[in-house]
């Protein structure tokens, strides 16, 4: 059994986390970090995890932390999250990071897209992104992982597969994504009542939200060339659910039949990504770790379409998949 503590255990995803680890056969839950200094039972912050679990949430250490597990898992906000994790590598733990922390190469683009200066830049670079479909070697027995984001992940796994192959153009990819509510975490805001987000679809961050490096660096990897994506995200008066729809100039002579076939020849063997030939839904991928892919040639344009759960590909189940590659246990465990 492997003992298992996460940090920022009052969120959505560490909720999700929670219940996805809680049936896993390799986990022992001994720990739940919290920053608050009341220290309430978990049944208290989620109540649908009463009876499961009988942990309090307590203001830990670093090094207490280390006392109690072998791996940690940080649902800390991004800045927060790099302060503790140095202590917990000293400490010889193994680190699945939610935060944004070090999902980006460089320093200076970090501080550029997130106004702080990065508590640990000499890890940036080194460690290693945690999207198995594309980096399961690297990311078998690492010590520190870096979960991606929700919006990256969907927009990655449809569009890496085309650029490898070279059937669209690198240059003027345009990403028209929709998030559920909790994508936007459980603090409270404005824009996040009820009475505000019911019946209401908006769009935000235009030009500036902090997930468009993480998809830039990545795609530019698997293209071999610079990308600069124009990204715009928009929320969705529903729970979970995201859904990304990805426009990219296609090499002539494709057809959409090329783009499946190429999409299906990537992900032949992997558990959790689905190439359909239909258009898919939120609801296809809702409280699972799939991704569903599909893609359609119009014009001169190729349509990329990818859905995910935003809570559970897009972060948790994203993690114990990560979790699973680290400890060579089957990869789907605890996920299907």
């Amino acid at each position: 059994m492997i003992r298992v503590a996460i940090l920022g255990a009052t969120g959505y995803t560490a909720r999700e986390l929670l219940e996805l680890l809680l049936r896993h056969p390799e986990v022992e839950v001994t720990a739940l970090g919290t920053r608050q200094e009341d220290g309430p039972h978990l049944a208290e912050v989620h109540p649908a995890l009463r009876s499961r679990l009988d942990l309090r949430l307590e203001n830990l250490t670093p090094a207490e932390v280390a006392q109690r597990a072998d791996c940690v898992f940080g649902c800390l906000p991004h800045g927060a999250s790099a302060e503790v994790i140095s202590d917990l590598l000293d400490n010889e733990c193994r680190v699945i990071d939610f935060s944004a922390d070090y999902r980006l190469n460089d320093p200076q683009v970090y501080q550029a897209w997130y106004q702080v200066e990065h508590p640990d830049p000499e890890r940036m670079g080194k460690t290693v992104y945690g999207l198995p479909e594309l980096y399961r070697e690297q990311i078998r027995g690492a010590q520190l992982v870096a979960n991606p984001g929700c919006y990256p992940t969907a927009a990655i796994l449809g569009l890496a597969p085309l650029l490898k192959a070279r059937v669209i153009d690198p240059q003027g990819i345009v990403i028209d994504a929709k998030s559920g509510i909790t994508g936007a975490g459980r603090s409270p805001k404005p824009n996040l009542h009820f009475p505000e987000c019911n019946e209401n679809l908006t769009p935000y961050n235009i030009g500036k939200h902090r997930h468009t490096p993480e998809i830039d660096q990545i795609l530019s990897t698997w293209a071999n060339v610079e990308t600069n994506v124009i990204f715009t995200p928009h929320l969705i008066p529903m729970d979970r659910g995201e859904l990304i729809t990805a426009y990219a100039d296609v090499k002539a002579g494709t057809t959409g039949e090329q783009l499946l076939e190429t999409l299906q020849g990537f992900y032949q063997d992997e558990p959790f990504v689905r190439v359909v030939d239909h258009l898919p839904g939120t609801k296809d991928v809702a409280h699972t770790n799939f991704c569903d892919v599909t893609a359609r040639v119009v014009g001169s344009k190729a349509v990329i379409v990818s859905v995910i759960d935003n809570l559970i590909k897009g972060a948790s189940g994203a993690a114990v998949q990560n979790f699973n590659v680290i400890y060579d246990f089957p990869e789907t465990m605890g996920l299907l």
